[in-house]
């Protein structure tokens, strides 16, 4: 009898504990290199009941302001066109400022200071890691995270004016988990 009741309890224990790790939040990273190969840090994104919370360590990066989104394609060959446009899954508009955008990848500007190196947190609730979600970005051909030379003005389109790209990094599912 005590085998079949401590059988039991193992049971429901190891139940527990699956379901405990199945409500964890799916998590992300992307290291962003630049156009010569060089490394300028990593970004993090944690699914929270509100959108992705993107944590990025950036360094090395030039001065000034530059336009910061999530492109619709997982690769990164420089000149990173190969990310494709701004990850947009409802064909918005671009722009933050625009009354008929955003593009879920659209993000505020980064401002870089003069040691190129910034660390920033951004949550956006357009985007989800779970493959059951509208805004996955972990589909077939992935996503990739961008930064562009210039300021993302928030209202053209299709990129808000923000120049070349000049970091990406694939965004792929944490591999801690």
């Amino acid at each position: 009898m005590r085998s079949s009741i401590a059988s039991v309890c193992f049971a429901a224990a190891g139940l527990l504990m699956s379901a405990a790790s199945a409500q964890e939040p799916a998590t992300a990273a992307a290291q962003l290199q630049g156009l010569n190969g060089e490394d300028h840090g990593a970004v993090s994104l944690s699914q929270t009941p509100h959108g992705v919370l993107l944590v990025a360590t950036l360094r090395g990066l030039p001065e000034g302001v530059h336009g910061f989104h999530v492109h619709e394609t997982g690769e990164c060959e420089p000149p990173f066109k190969s990310a494709g446009g701004h990850f947009n899954p409802t064909d918005a508009s671009h722009g933050l400022m625009n009354p008929d955008g955003m593009h879920a990848g659209d993000m505020p500007n980064i401002h870089v200071p003069a040691s190129g190196d910034l660390q920033i947190e951004v949550l956006n609730p357009q985007l989800s890691l779970d493959p059951d979600e509208d805004g996955n970005l972990i589909d077939d051909d992935g996503s990739a995270i961008l930064v562009h030379s210039g300021a993302d003005d928030y209202t053209s389109d299709p990129a808000g004016n923000a120049g070349d790209r000049i970091a990406c990094g694939v965004i792929t599912t944490d591999p801690a988990r």
